[in-house]
C-alpha cells in the first residue's frame, strides 16, 4: 500500500478512529521529534539543566558526561 492510499483511508476514517490512528503514531513512532530535543529531554531526565539566569551571568552549565 502506498502513503497516498493510506492517507486516503485515513481521510476516510469517522474521526474517533482518524483520533486513535494518530495517537498510535505519536506513541509508537517519534522520527517526527527532532533529535535536539529528544537529547534536551534525556538531559533533563538526567539532572543536567542550569537556570537561565545562571546561564547567562556566564556559569558554564553541566557536563553532558556528568551522569
Amino acid at each position: 500500500m502506498s502513503a497516498t492510499e493510506l492517507i486516503e483511508q485515513f481521510k476516510a476514517l469517522p474521526p474517533n478512529e482518524r483520533a486513535e490512528v494518530a495517537k498510535f503514531v505519536v506513541e509508537n513512532d517519534d522520527s517526527w521529534i527532532p533529535e535536539s530535543f529528544k537529547q534536551g529531554m534525556a538531559d533533563a531526565a538526567a539532572g543536567r539543566f542550569v537556570d537561565m539566569q545562571t546561564v547567562l551571568s556566564g556559569a558554564k552549565p553541566p557536563s553532558r558526561a556528568a551522569e
